[in-house]
């Protein structure tokens, strides 16, 4: 990485001490590139000639054109890459098998449920922007700089290392360059280049850079003008190396990860169960019409149809798709689906500080006043004494306190004049004086007095020195606020200052960001402050937000001699970073990642881009720059934090109904090969075709629907506990098959039913029993804790109607071998199947209160949970003693507490009483 530069500001001595207290000064940390020798070589330019044409020609081949790379995915390929996956390869196998033979019926719903979930993901997705893209556009398109003898205007692109160039007021430097200190035809410059590199490095103040700085590519030039010589370009530049963070990341997102870990469980038992009914079914069957490999063939497909989620996805993405929809009437714009899911499962927020927690603008804070002014008084002053027109953040600061508070100025025809008064001169700032200075009259009394306005040191040593003022601008400067001396002309003397007071300035939070912060923790998740501000700002913003202080600076992160572990740990406890660069931020959330968290990033600047796209869910805020926006995954309309309040609550309540259809999903299909497997081994039965069709659409059809349903959002993060889903959805489907074979063999040897009928009955029950336990599955207490909308239930029932209507009627008839069952059995299998959802859910229930991760732990053991056991055992057990150590301090607190008190008692007792008035 880069050295750190401790800059102090230099004031002459005599500025530093007016009285008997001196100023203290804050040191401005800051993180500067290395160049190397070799590098260091090239860019000895003479600043009066520039390079060579063959000097930028050579340089050009070498380190190419000053723009970043470009990399763009062809649209096509990213529309395929939605048909891949386990559970996809799975469906386009199963399309296959039906168009080879024949089935096209079946063929044309597996197609058409392919496209449907492609096309959702696809368009919901569109509008994302290139993150790489939106950073290009942050660079300056025109410089000046000097090439062979003459000042030229060029193109951003064609600059290369050792280029001299001028900055000057507004523009937007166009390469990492180093300032030479000197102006355009070689004089030297008076005073500092005043930079604003927050959208860089997250700093809400502008920074002073002089001679032998380095100023980066994309901050802007506040004040002033010097000639710089360029040290980086390209690929190689602060923003470069933020550009590459970007692109080199391209984890697969948390939420496809858990989809795949479902459909492979799914798809290797569907898969070899399949194939040990279809060796079966070509052995036993050999040389028969129903030995046919075609028909065997056929057999198997619809069997590998019936079983596998081919709705997994479309649920999915449907019920996140509509998710987003809700999210987008909050003002809340998700750019990736599955980000609407993830965002229900994160625990850290980390959390840019400047124009996300705050405003990013200066403001008045409590100034410190002289005895016998007001805080109108000084904002009167301090308004004469602006600049009008000047675009500084510190004067457009002071005029805007001023016109806000002030009843003088809000409601003048003028916006010019101030009531009552007329400036008749006036010196603006300059950076020897370091103040500006106005000679106002007061036009009812016929008063002259000037005012002044500047640097605290200047100010205080106009007015002859003031102890008291000093200490309270070494107080101010403590806690990160800029302070600015105010002071006026004592009536009658136009040369004799007296002290108005300390204007304290600073980059405070939002109204709603400290509300925001304890909602997260309220929903448990962690919010931790990362930015590029000076450490001491970061402790000020975090103690009017009710954070922790516990805030460290970057070197934590870099420190040589700490292990990973120890720095994963201080990421884990820490409040927040301060002076972080774009690297640091990716390392926070990178180690953060590592631990097993999911983590939230919130940004704004082209310094967050990289983090963003690292976070499991990055999210710009409102007012973000167009990198931030791109590489985000949601974008804040609306100004502050409070708005991820209701992402959070809609994406806990989204997650709570993925969870329940993947529940009801996986177990209804473990129960139809359970059932379909043995049965057709001991029994040689199967269901007709048609009829094994209608329960995949049917049922499929209605859950689309779950992505309205009534849900319990909770207080804790959602996680995808696949061990728990798995056994829960094994032992729901073990007593589903366990009702399926009573069914069968009720049906079949107790009351000896025709097969065409036995398919009816069966079809109803199988139709039904999984298919009701989705409303157990919907929520993880008792069904009845939280009734289902009634949209969804209407569907629900709906749809077993229809199935209820084909059994007893026999709908598709004889040559599908389906009879009609009639309503007696139709109406018995349809209420058995409602009661038995409601006894699977008392299962349901214990087995949730039950399951903790030890037992999956046990249950399910892996290296990586057996180490993760023995971690929580280990961190539970610290955890106990630490209690205990507490408990021991208080009780002899509480003892020492007690002691103390009747030791007052008795000394109160032995004291001698005053005489009454009857005893004298």
């Amino acid at each position: 990485m880069g050295n750190e530069v401790e800059e102090k500001s230099k004031q002459p001595q005599d500025e530093e001490k007016v009285g008997n207290v001196q100023f203290e000064e804050q040191a401005h940390h800051e993180h500067e590139d290395e160049i190397s020798p070799e590098l260091e070589a090239l860019i000895q330019t003479d600043p009066s000639k520039g390079l060579s044409p063959s000097e930028v020609e050579e340089r050009l081949a070498r380190f190419g054109k000053n723009e970043l790379p470009e990399k763009k995915k062809n649209p096509l390929w990213k529309f395929l890459g939605y048909f891949t996956g386990p559970i996809s390869y799975l469906i386009e196998i199963a399309c296959i098998i039906a168009a080879v033979v024949g089935d096209w019926i079946d063929f044309g719903i597996i197609l058409a449920l392919l496209f449907i979930n492609a096309f959702i993901g696809f368009f919901e997705e569109a509008k994302a922007e290139s993150a790489l893209d939106a950073l290009r556009q942050t660079l300056a398109l025109k410089t000046r700089s000097w090439r062979d003898g003459q000042l030229v205007e060029l193109d951003v692109t064609d600059l290369v290392p050792g280029d001299v160039i001028v900055l000057r007021l507004g523009d937007i430097v166009p390469a990492d360059a180093r300032l030479l200190g000197i102006g355009v035809t070689g004089e030297a410059t008076e005073g500092d280049l005043q930079i604003d590199q927050s959208a860089l490095t997250g700093e809400s103040l502008p920074v002073s850079k002089k001679k032998g700085n380095t100023v980066y590519s994309s901050s802007i030039v506040k004040q002033g003008q010097q000639l710089a010589v360029v040290t980086k370009t390209g690929a190689n530049t602060f923003i470069g190396r933020a550009a590459n963070l970007i692109a080199i990341t391209a984890d697969e997102g948390h939420f496809q990860k858990i989809i795949a870990k479902i459909g492979n469980v799914l798809i290797w038992s569907t898969v070899v169960l399949v194939l040990i009914v279809l060796i079966y079914q070509l052995v036993k069957f050999r040389g028969t019409d129903e030995g046919n490999w075609k028909v065997v063939l056929e057999n198997c497909l619809v069997l590998t149809v019936a079983a596998i989620p081919v709705g997994l996805p479309t649920v999915m993405s449907v019920t996140m798709a509509i998710g987003a929809k809700q999210l987008a009437a909050k003002k809340v714009i998700v750019k990736r689906l599955t980000a609407v899911e993830e965002l229900a499962s994160v625990s850290v927020l980390c959390s840019d500080k400047t124009g996300t927690l705050t405003l990013n603008e200066l403001t008045f804070d409590e100034p410190y006043l002289n005895e016998g002014f007001t805080a109108d008084d000084i904002l009167l002053y301090s308004y004469l004494a602006a600049e009008p027109g000047a675009n500084d953040p510190i004067e457009l600061a002071v005029r805007r306190a001023a016109e806000g508070s002030l009843e003088v100025l809000k409601n003048r025809t003028s916006q010019h004049d101030v009531p009552g008064y007329k400036v008749t001169s006036f010196l603006p700032f300059n950076p020897t004086t370091k103040m500006t200075q106005a000679t106002v009259a007061n036009l009812e009394t016929k008063d002259v007095f000037k005012v002044a306005k500047g640097a605290p040191q200047v100010i205080i040593k106009l007015v002859g020195g003031d102890d008291d003022a000093v200490r309270a601008v070494n107080a101010l400067a403590r806690r990160g606020l800029r302070a600015l001396g105010v002071a006026r002309t004592i009536p009658g003397q136009l040369e004799q200052y007296q002290l108005v007071g300390m204007i304290s300035l600073l980059d405070p939070p939002r109204p709603d960001s400290g509300n925001t912060i304890r909602e997260c923790n309220s929903f448990g998740v962690d919010v931790k402050m990362v930015t590029g501000d000076q450490l001491i700002i970061a402790k000020e913003v975090a103690a009017r937000l009710g954070m922790g202080r516990v805030i460290l600076d970057a070197n934590h992160l870099v420190d040589p001699t700490k292990s990973e572990a120890e720095v994963t740990e201080h990421c884990e406890r820490a409040d927040g970073f301060a002076q972080v660069i774009p690297e640091h931020k990716y390392r926070v959330v990178e180690l953060l990642q590592k631990k097993g968290l999911l983590i939230g990033m919130t940004g704004d600047g082209v310094n967050d881009a990289p983090a963003l796209k690292k976070a499991n869910v990055g999210i710009a805020v409102h007012g973000c720059t167009d990198a931030a926006r791109s590489a985000a995954d949601i974008v804040l309309l609306a100004p502050g934090l409070s708005t991820i309040i209701d992402g959070i609550k809609t994406s806990r309540a989204i997650f709570q109904r993925l969870r329940s259809y993947a529940l009801y999903r996986i177990t209804s299909t473990i129960h139809f090969l359970m059932f379909m497997f043995i049965i057709t081994l001991a029994e040689d039965w199967n269901m007709p075709a048609v009829l094994l069709i209608m329960i995949c659409v049917l049922n499929d059809a209605a859950t689309l629907v779950i992505s309205v349903d009534n849900t319990q959002i909770s207080d804790r993060p959602d996680k995808w506990r696949i061990g728990q889903l798995l056994t829960l959805s094994v032992i729901l489907a073990i007593l589903l098959a366990g009702l399926s074979f009573a069914h069968w063999f009720i049906a079949n040897n107790v009351f000896k039913v025709e097969p065409d009928v036995l398919h009816s009955i069966m079809y109803l029950h199988i139709s039904s029993a999984p298919h009701f336990v989705i409303f157990s599955t919907r929520v993880p207490g008792f069904w009845w804790e939280n009734m289902p909308h009634w949209i969804f239930a209407t569907c629900i029932i709906a749809t077993q109607i229809v199935a209820l209507f084909f059994s007893v009627y026999g709908i598709f008839g004889s040559k599908e071998h389906v009879a009609p069952c009639g309503w007696p059995w139709g109406i018995a299998v349809l209420a058995i199947s409602l009661v038995y959802f409601m006894i699977l859910d008392v299962v349901k229930v214990y087995v949730f209160r039950n399951w903790d991760f030890a037992l999956t732990a046990r249950l399910f053991p892996t290296p990586a949970r057996k180490r993760k056991l023995a971690a929580r055992l280990d961190e539970r057990q610290k955890h106990l003693a630490i209690k205990a150590s507490w408990h021991k301090v208080y009780k002899v607190a509480e003892a020492y507490r007690i002691a103390t008190a009747f030791q007052k008692l008795g000394k109160e007792q032995h004291l001698p009483q005053a005489p009454t008035t009857a005893e004298v």
